[in-house]
This record gives structure tokens, C-alpha cells and sequence, in this order.
């Protein structure tokens, strides 16, 4: 991914947790953010798909971040993020931070190798800009 859409990515998520976060506004902006993807891109993939390309992202993520959550076999038909968070507010701020934005940075690039890196930012500009 493009250096500048990744540091879009860091400084919407630091926007969104505020000066000196806790874990628990790490979290509550991890999953914000995620909860605006799913109604952004819900209408264009699906929720399906937008659940499977959080999925995905998750299980690519969790190697370098082990204590992201594990999934299951089954398919997701829809966004599930209370295991997420829950693994977030066992972190220490700074790790939950970095394991936020790595799942971010996973799913730009999963969905940029889907539709093409001009398409995804147009699709995800509005939701790191509102932060």
C-alpha cells in the first residue's frame, strides 16, 4: 500500500481516539471506524462480503498480532466486531493501536487487490477524512 494511504489510515484512527487515548478509546475508534466500512462498502459488496473481507484480514493480521481474534470455518453473514473489541481492551493502548491500524492496513490492501488501489481510496477517503 501507498506510504500516504497508510498514514491516512494511523492519523484517522489517532484523530478518532483522541489526545492521550486509553484502550478503551483505541477500541471504541477501532470499531467506529469499523462499523463505517461496513455501512460504506455494505451497499457495494455486500455484507457478506465485506464480512468476509474483514475475515480475511483478521487471519492475514493475526500472524504478526497473535492475540487478534481467531476465526471460525463458517462463513460470516454478517460484521461481528464484539470479539475484535474484546480482544482490544486486553491490549495495552499503544499495542491495540498498532494491531488496529496493521487490520486496517490488511483490509485497504485486500480490497485495493479487488477493485484497484483508485477505486478503494475514493470508496474509503470519506471514512478516514471524517475522523
Amino acid at each position: 500500500m501507498a506510504g500516504l494511504e497508510s498514514d491516512r489510515i494511523v492519523e484517522a484512527l489517532g484523530r478518532r481516539a483522541g489526545k492521550e487515548p486509553g484502550v478503551a478509546d483505541v477500541a471504541q475508534a477501532i470499531v467506529s471506524i469499523w462499523n463505517e466500512i461496513d455501512t460504506s462498502l455494505g451497499p457495494i459488496l455486500g455484507s457478506r462480503g465485506v464480512a468476509m473481507l474483514y475475515k480475511r484480514s483478521l487471519i492475514l493480521t493475526g500472524a504478526a498480532h497473535e492475540w487478534l481474534p481467531r476465526v471460525t470455518e463458517t462463513l460470516p453473514t454478517a460484521l461481528d466486531l464484539a470479539p475484535l473489541e474484546a480482544a482490544l481492551m486486553q491490549q495495552g493502548n499503544t499495542v491495540a493501536l498498532h494491531g488496529g491500524s496493521a487490520l486496517f492496513r490488511t483490509f485497504y490492501e485486500l480490497l485495493s487487490s479487488l477493485v484497484g488501489p483508485s477505486l478503494t481510496e475514493r470508496l474509503l477517503r470519506p471514512i478516514w477524512d471524517n475522523s
